[in-house]
């Protein structure tokens, strides 16, 4: 199977996918020219896909009547990349909601090209695990599965190894973005894929913004003959400094090729990203600014032209500027300025 599935192919390779944020006007109406900018500014950082829809994109999207527009215009961009370049990237889109609204949107992204529903199954928190199964499996009717472990502190739910074990039975599921912030559940997903036979066929991406690069060096063995290993991530960190993100990935692809030289200069940097991420994504207030962080610095980088969310409750917390300020004069090395200068007229265009 590995060698006939092609979206497989590209995910186990291991790819920087940014979860793509929403860019608003002042009035909070979608910005069609910068949220099409934003895709351009991945596509030309090096980005592998991009997943949208997702919650870094705002789930109120789907309130908002902005859900197809929002997926149109990032398809629409990716495909002029594609024929531009003639390199091809992943497209995911965020799937949520209850069975039926889930298998919708499946559908809907499946029309728009999309080669991935990455599938949230934070409104489904009651569900027992044969029916968060059977939800899995009907949405699969309509997409290719990319699984998420969304953390509990924005809205995820717990889901044991016993879940992942069945979830990984499912034969369509592609990937999975293992996103609690916790180790322990963490290593419950990965042991499940060590575990499955299927760590061949499915890629594991970190989505855990605290400890980014110690998921991609880390391998798995459980013991029994099983091992899995992360291929790349699919990140809201990776929304911003994109360029330094995909740099990043190609120096975990070349630490491992060479068995490991390099391993603590990367985890050194490590940590300094992760001290970013805490300003970021607001960690003091539980995330709250999260979202708005991500927008904050976009802006200062003229991308967004503002970093409001749809919810006019939602932005930075006290104290949160002044957190960004400091992580960005400290870690420079982090950042991609340079970059985006000189590319952002031709994006905005």
């Amino acid at each position: 199977m590995a060698g006939s599935d092609p979206v497989g192919e590209r995910l186990r390779a291991g790819a920087v996918i940014p979860a793509h944020p929403l860019a608003l006007t002042a009035s909070r109406r979608l910005d069609e020219r910068r949220q099409v900018a934003l895709t351009r500014y991945y596509c030309a950082a090096g980005a592998g896909g991009v997943a949208v829809g997702v919650h870094t994109t705002q789930f109120a999207i789907r309130g908002a009547g902005l859900l197809r527009p929002v997926l149109q215009l990032a398809a629409g961009a990716v495909r002029e990349h594609e024929e531009r370049s003639g390199r091809r990237l992943l497209k995911v889109a965020g799937v949520c909601g209850g069975t039926a609204q889930a298998v919708a949107e499946a559908a809907l992204a499946r029309e728009l090209g999309y080669d991935l529903g990455l599938l949230s199954l934070a409104a489904l928190a009651e569900a027992s695990p044969e029916d968060l199964l059977a939800h899995c499996r009907r949405v699969g009717e309509e997409i290719p599965l990319f699984g998420f472990y969304l953390q509990p502190a924005v809205g995820g739910r717990p889901l044991d190894h016993g879940f992942w074990r069945g979830f990984l039975e499912i034969p369509v599921v592609r990937a999975i973005k293992v996103a609690p912030f916790s180790r322990y559940q963490t290593l419950d997903v990965v042991r499940a894929v060590a575990g499955s036979g299927r760590a061949g066929e499915v890629a594991l991406y970190t989505g855990n913004d605290d400890a980014i690069v110690a998921d991609l060096l880390s391998d798995f063995d459980d013991g029994a003959g099983g091992r899995a290993a992360f291929s790349g991530g699919l990140l809201g960190q990776w929304a911003v400094w994109t360029r330094r993100a995909v740099e990043l990935l190609d120096a975990v692809k070349e630490c491992r090729r060479r068995a490991g030289a390099g391993a603590l200069e990367l985890l050194a940097l490590g940590q300094r990203l992760t001290d970013a991420n805490a300003a970021l994504f607001d960690v003091r207030h539980r995330f709250a600014g999260g979202i708005a962080g991500i927008g904050e610095v976009l802006r200062r980088q003229g991308l967004l032209a503002t970093r409001l969310c749809l919810d006019p409750r939602e932005d930075l917390s006290p104290g949160q500027a002044e957190e960004i300020d400091r992580v960005t004069a400290a870690h420079p090395e982090l950042t991609d300025d340079a970059f985006v200068r000189e590319g952002l007229d031709g994006w905005l265009r």
